[in-house]
């Protein structure tokens, strides 16, 4: 199976092999992933190294590289936004795009000419207190909701839990309704800490929503935008309306 990374700053991936399409989640910069079929209009079905996530996005944003580099070890940019240098030309990519640890590495992009000079996180020695997870989430704040969304550029709810975990080395699944079946169930949010994350449910019982608490009665997730919030034991308090706009399911630990 081919192994490539993502070379544009942001790739779409959609439920079908079409423009018009459902965006189901995205590809960032460096992020590493299979190629499977192939359609006659340079579609091509991937599947993502870090959550297993499968769809379809175009060939033209992927660069495909040996199992090595498919395999290193990965750090992030920790900018809303870097400046790199790809083919003599500036590209600028969005917070977490995924650069080599070892700048050896980086002639593995065969014949495109990549130069980055700036530092790179290592989620592997993060600190996981309240400082580093407060300095990458509230990163996004005012980011646009966007479904499918996983960047500064435009984010849903779980792609923000997501993002923000894999800053702490911590390996979330894609949707809401499967990072609820991760981490320690916590039994009431009185019994709550900072960085734990809230889900939310619909009427049929089903996990919709994710946000990160920041205490017992604030919370920082994307809805509409990414924004805080206030919570209590029956829910999301929307602190410009006053009204309750999701219903708490529960609440796991992941720290």
């Amino acid at each position: 199976m081919q192994t490539s990374i993502c070379s544009v700053p942001v790739s779409p991936i959609r439920a079908n092999p079409s423009h018009k399409s459902e965006m189901v989640s995205q590809l960032i910069f460096g992020e590493p992933c299979t190629v499977g079929d192939r359609s006659a209009d340079h579609w091509v079905k991937v599947k993502c190294k870090f959550d297993g996530y499968e769809g379809w996005c175009q060939d033209s944003h992927l660069l495909n590289v040996d199992n090595a580099t498919y395999e290193q070890d990965l750090g992030l940019t920790h900018k809303w936004i870097t400046e790199i240098e790809w083919n003599g030309f500036s590209m600028h990519v969005p917070m977490g795009s995924f650069l080599p640890l070892a700048k050896k590495q980086l002639a593995a992009y065969k014949k495109n000419k990549f130069s980055y000079s700036g530092k790179t996180w290592n989620p592997a020695t993060a600190m996981k207190d309240k400082v580093a997870i407060k300095k990458i989430a509230y990163t996004f704040l005012n980011t646009p909701y966007l479904w499918g969304g996983k960047s500064v550029f435009g984010t849903d709810c779980s792609g923000y839990t997501q993002t923000v975990f894999r800053f702490l080395g911590i390996s979330l699944m894609r949707d809401a309704w499967q990072q609820a079946t991760q981490g320690t169930l916590i039994e009431s949010l009185k019994m709550a800490t900072f960085g734990d994350l809230a889900f939310f449910d619909n009427a049929d019982g089903k996990i919709t929503h994710v946000g990160i608490l920041l205490n017992r009665h604030k919370i920082i997730h994307a809805s509409g935008k990414v924004r805080e919030d206030k919570i209590n034991s029956d829910g999301i308090i929307n602190v410009e309306t006053k009204e309750q706009t999701h219903n708490l399911k529960m609440i796991r630990r992941f720290l």
